[in-house]
Parts: C-alpha cells; structure tokens; sequence
C-alpha cells in the first residue's frame, strides 16, 4: 500500500506552520530549520500521531495552485475554528453552507496561496441530483 504526502511550499513557512497546527489540531514534528532561520527547509505536521503535511518554505512565490487540499472535521466547530483561522489575509471561494455530499463545508484560499476544502463528513447525493453550472 502506497502511502501519499502532501507537501506545502509556501513562502512564510514559519507563520504557516503555526497557523495549520492550530487550525487543524496538528503538532509539529521532525523539522529542521533554513540556515538563515528565517524559514523551514523542512517541517513535518502531524495529527493525533499520524503523519498529515509537510511544509518547505518556497524561495518564490507560488504561481497559481491548481490542487485543492481536503480536510473532514468531526464538528462543525472545529470547521468553523479552521475556516475562520485559514480565511484570515486569505479569500474566500465557498462561504460554509450545506452541499448535496456534506451537512456543512467551505472552499478558500489562504494567505499563503493554499486551497482548502473543509468539510464534515461527506455523503453521496440522492440519484437524482444534477449540479446547476
């Protein structure tokens, strides 16, 4: 079984790390500092022990990110906690509301130019759904 990471580059590393430990439960794990110790050349974030995210600080700035990270919380509080952490200096793509899959979910894209969407847990659509474009 193929195990799959996900691997932040941004710019602002240090910020970032704190701000995704605290919007999403995570800790801090392995992480070795840049020489200028103004960035991580790499940090490890975990989540109830379980490898989550890495971020690298990004010597330029990212261009447009065509992926979209997906997290499920167990609450809508803890949804709510994320989004309003995350959408701070960021934008928002989807304001939180019900969908046809999720009770409750929300798209944005943080300062750090990272897409994020939040969700409880998800459930398929009636067979008749049809999405409006």
């Amino acid at each position: 079984m193929a195990v799959v990471g996900v691997g932040l580059y941004v710019q602002g590393s240090l910020e970032a790390v704190r701000l995704y430990c605290e919007a999403f439960d995570m800790e801090l794990g392995y992480h070795v500092l840049r020489q200028d110790g103004k960035g991580y050349y790499h940090a490890e974030l975990s989540r109830r022990g379980e490898p989550a995210l890495s971020v690298v600080e990004a010597e330029h700035a990212p261009g447009a990110n065509p992926v979209q990270l997906g997290i499920t919380f167990e609450s809508r509080a803890q949804l709510e906690k994320a989004y309003g952490l995350l959408i701070q200096g960021g934008e928002c793509e989807l304001e939180p509301q019900p969908l046809p899959w999720s009770p409750w979910a929300a798209c944005l894209r943080d300062r750090f130019g990272v897409r994020w969407f939040l969700s409880l847990p998800q459930y398929r659509p009636g067979e008749d759904f049809v999405p409006e474009v």
